[in-house]
């Protein structure tokens, strides 16, 4: 089996802004020369998350409310009474989530859905620079 490893960069506007990666984790499949296996993408960092949606501004809508109703930004949280940072809800929503997603492929694609797309969820209270990291694994 092989191992490949490939990390991105990217500026994200957090505030629960999502991005849609596909195309990233789909070029570091095909540079890892796998052409069946899996691919595990990670985000480093406890404020944002990684999972697939379908990308489309209706649902991206859908769920900031959804996010907003489970989590609200506005109560206190105990991290921001430590902290100060303001971004306790940031935390809890990327636990929610998870940092990490894994998804087969074969023949050098992904094998998810036609409207299915990877996205990284940025839940922190302001702008960053993120890695992302992908590992692909297989033959």
């Amino acid at each position: 089996m092989k191992v490949a490893s490939k990390n991105f960069s990217l500026k994200t506007n957090g505030n629960g802004e999502i991005i849609d990666i596909t195309s990233s984790v789909s070029r570091a499949v095909r540079d890892s020369g796998v052409t069946s296996g899996v691919v595990t993408v990670f985000v480093p960092g406890s404020t944002a998350g990684v999972t697939t949606i379908e990308f489309e501004p209706g649902l991206v809508e859908d769920m900031d409310e959804m996010f907003d109703r489970l989590i609200p930004r506005d109560r206190e949280y105990h991290h921001n009474l430590r902290w100060h940072d303001g971004n306790g809800h940031s935390h809890v929503r990327a636990s929610l989530l998870g940092p990490s997603l894994t998804v087969p492929f074969e023949g050098g694609k992904l094998k998810i859905g036609i409207w299915q797309q990877v996205v990284l969820v940025d839940f922190d209270n302001k702008s960053r620079d993120r890695e992302l990291v992908c590992q692909v694994m297989g033959e």
